[in-house]
């Protein structure tokens, strides 16, 4: 049992190497995506439900649009309507898409083009004239609510390729496929405190039938308080914090829930069946990923008329812009001239484009700059290839790749084992499988899995010390290549499963724009 134990622990850390050693998952990790903050993805969830009666089920979770300040008006944070968000699911370990799921937005004013109107001036002269914020009076969810505009969006499945499969429309369980996203949290003048918001949006949580599945999932698209504890400023002050500090567990939460807990985000969240996304053949592990694509042409009109995003014209093939699987890769693992190219790329081209950021990674060496905590010394990295681009042997590999470069594509994408039953939420621990919690990070990703701080330590060497001198683990490694391997490198900020929602859509009610006096 002591070996089994030790082999979860190193093949979790296998797949934390990948992430590094920031301190931020992917908030404006590329130089182009830093221009187009509506379609910049910014963290991906994969796990079992582990709501109460939920067993069975798949929660995927996008967040876009990161880093929203509540106060944000008067526009706040739509979606682009000239965008597609997609979440992508490979079930059968060759590193392409089997399922997609597709999201298109509408953002239509209201009151037949005009938005909410007041009349004004006297009797005689009085004219109708548009409001310049987004509501005039409260919001409850009725169709008589003074709000200017209404966002609304559609969802598709695509079996196969992306682009060439079978395309078919989602649909509500009670019938219609035009779905609505509330509102975001205005503030608490407009939609009361956060009891009266958490059930205002609780009213677009649907119901889906979703062609080709015999039973129902959920979808919830809207603004949430963005769930990712970071200490965000002092790791990009070049870590900004005494050794003393981050190479203690006991300071694990000294910062709370870190600096991104002030804001928001945009949260588009699915539940399906886990019948839905597994293969016929009885494969259990899936891989997921998330992208964004605009048109490929944008021509912009000096005289745009009256309306929402008037001023562009959008059309040409979709072109990605956006990728997000595993937490922190194109943040801290792929060299700044080749996030915008990360971005653009498919899972099943990572070993020619991105291997030598995973054999020959740079980041341990920083820390080692930083702080003198010498880094790794070996080299090529082939643990590191094995959890990035394969998954992990026992946990999360997909049966037909059975070793490094052998049965299937190289390729990074957070994987899921559905075979392994959800851990209650107050059962869970932080640390995942590192802690002996084989439903947690790298076995796919819950809110409350720290993949910071099991990905600090890893970066350091704990494989290397957790194979022992004889490599036992075979990743090519033993403790006196990693003299750091033992350390607890923490970021002070953590959270636990039970900060959260413990039911679908499971992100927490966003932070109101301003509070009642």
């Amino acid at each position: 049992m002591r070996i089994r134990k030790l082999s979860l622990l190193a093949l979790a850390a296998l797949a934390a190497c990948t992430a590094g050693v920031s301190l931020a998952s992917s908030h404006r990790e590329a130089p182009f995506i830093t221009t187009q903050p509506k379609v910049d993805g910014a963290d991906f969830y994969l796990f079992n439900s582990y709501e109460a009666g939920r067993g069975g089920f798949v929660t995927m979770i996008a967040n876009y649009l990161p880093l929203q300040d509540p106060y944000g008006g008067p526009n706040y944070f739509s979606l682009d309507p000239n965008a597609l968000y997609e979440i992508h699911i490979d079930n059968n370990g060759d590193a392409a898409e089997d399922i997609t799921l597709q999201f298109r937005f509408k953002n239509t004013l209201n009151n037949g083009g005009a938005g909410i109107t007041l009349d004004i001036g006297p009797d005689g002269a009085r004219k109708k004239v548009a409001i310049p914020l987004r509501n005039a009076g409260g919001i409850t969810g009725a169709a008589a609510d003074p709000v200017s505009y209404r966002e609304e969006y559609e969802m598709f499945i695509v079996r196969g390729d992306r682009r060439t499969g079978k395309r078919e429309q989602i649909t509500m369980a009670g019938g219609g496929t035009t779905f609505t996203k509330p509102i975001d949290y205005i503030g608490e003048k407009s939609l009361g405190n956060a009891a009266a918001y958490d059930a205002y949006a609780g009213k677009y949580v649907y119901g889906i039938n979703v062609p080709g599945c015999a039973t129902p999932g959920k979808v919830f698209v809207g603004q949430r308080q963005d769930p990712f504890p970071v200490s965000l400023g002092t790791i990009f002050d070049l870590v900004n914090a005494p050794a003393a500090v981050i190479t203690s567990e006991s300071n694990a939460a000294a910062f709370g829930a870190g600096q991104i807990a002030s804001k928001n985000v945009t949260s588009l969240a699915v539940e399906m069946p886990t019948a839905c996304l597994t293969a016929a053949s009885g494969e259990k592990v899936i891989g997921g990923w998330t992208t964004a694509s605009l048109r490929q042409a944008r021509v912009l009109n000096g005289k745009p008329d009256s309306g929402l995003q008037a001023s562009e014209k959008a059309g040409g093939a979709w072109t990605q812009v956006s990728r997000l699987g595993m937490p922190l890769v194109n943040e801290v693992v792929i060299g700044l001239k080749d996030k915008d190219k990360f971005n653009a790329s498919r899972p099943k081209d990572d070993a020619a484009n991105f291997a030598d950021y995973v054999t020959h990674p740079t980041l341990p060496a920083l820390v080692q700059v930083l702080f003198g905590a010498q880094a790794p010394t070996n080299f090529p990295r082939t643990d590191l290839m094995t959890a990035f681009l394969t998954g992990l042997p026992t946990v999360n590999r997909p049966g037909n790749i059975t070793a490094l470069g052998t049965g299937g594509p190289l390729a990074e994408m957070l994987r899921l084992n559905t075979g392994i039953a959800a851990t209650p939420a107050s059962a869970q621990n932080s640390l995942g499988v590192v802690a002996g919690d084989a439903a947690g990070f790298p076995n796919g990703r819950r809110l409350g899995d720290d993949v910071v701080d099991v990905s600090l330590r890893v970066a350091m060497g704990a494989l290397c010390t957790l194979t022992g001198a004889t490599d036992a683990l075979k990743v090519g490694c033993k403790p006196a290549d990693a003299p750091a391997g033992a350390v607890e490198f923490v970021d002070g900020a953590r959270t636990k499963a039970t900060d959260y929602k413990t039911a679908f859509p499971y992100v927490n009610t966003p932070l109101p724009g301003a509070k009642n006096f």
